[in-house]
């Protein structure tokens, strides 16, 4: 099962899901990605928009519950969205599913390869759910730092050496809010931002730009077109 959620509203970016890119709604490209990679046996969206709801469908989602209220407040946390759309899912069409995917529509870089090999990688880890991220622009062990009240600073990470090279220090990555896999009994038990069985799948910094503001906007836009 493939959940694409997306509501109406956003305080950084308005109305960021409907906003035309490479010629389409953002809404469009994942759906689309979803669609030609030919691994799910259904794909729904989950919106509290009716104008969400209607394009959605017209590209090829199933589309015929809305999002309650509760799940769609600025503070709502992804997790229970995704677990409300399973079981609107599972309700529908009558069938209990082994493995869920959420792909976040403000990822649109991403590449059906991406999210099949992520699918593949998932499957023979064996793990309880599989993760998207890249390698960190910033590192904690070398220049991303703490304030105190006071104003003084402090490494994140404290490192029983320091480094005077960045490339020298730990390799950390950032989470790219692109691609989510997870069994179903782990989608359901999750506390945490991911399980203690969670795989990783590491994308290059230019298919990993989440969409959370105009310059964010601005730079799909412009790797888009390189990648083209």
């Amino acid at each position: 099962l493939c959940i694409i959620c997306a509501r109406a509203g956003s305080k950084r970016l308005k109305n960021k899901n409907l906003k035309i890119i490479f010629g389409k709604p953002l809404i469009f490209h994942t759906i689309n990605q979803a669609i030609n990679s030919k691994i799910f046996d259904k794909i729904i969206f989950s919106t509290d928009s009716d104008k969400m709801r209607k394009i959605a469908l017209k590209f090829g989602a199933q589309a015929w519950f809305k999002r309650p209220k509760k799940f769609s407040v600025d503070k709502a946390a992804k997790m229970p969205v995704i677990r409300h759309a399973i079981i609107e899912a599972e309700k529908k069409f009558n069938i209990k599913y082994d493995y869920i995917c959420d792909l976040d529509v403000t990822s649109p870089l991403r590449k059906v390869s991406d999210i099949k090999n992520a699918y593949k990688k998932f499957i023979s880890s064996k793990q309880d759910m599989l993760i998207s991220g890249n390698k960190a622009r910033k590192n904690p062990y070398f220049n991303m730092i703490q304030k105190s009240k006071s104003n003084i600073i402090k490494l994140v990470k404290k490192p029983k050496k320091y480094f005077v090279r960045t490339q020298d220090a730990p390799i950390v990555y950032e989470l790219n809010a692109s691609i989510y896999f997870w069994k179903r009994e782990a989608c359901f038990k999750q506390k945490g931002p991911f399980c203690k069985k969670t795989f990783f799948y590491e994308m290059p910094y230019d298919r990993s730009i989440d969409i959370d503001s105009i310059t964010d906007f601005k730079m799909v836009e412009l790797f888009g077109k390189n990648n083209e």
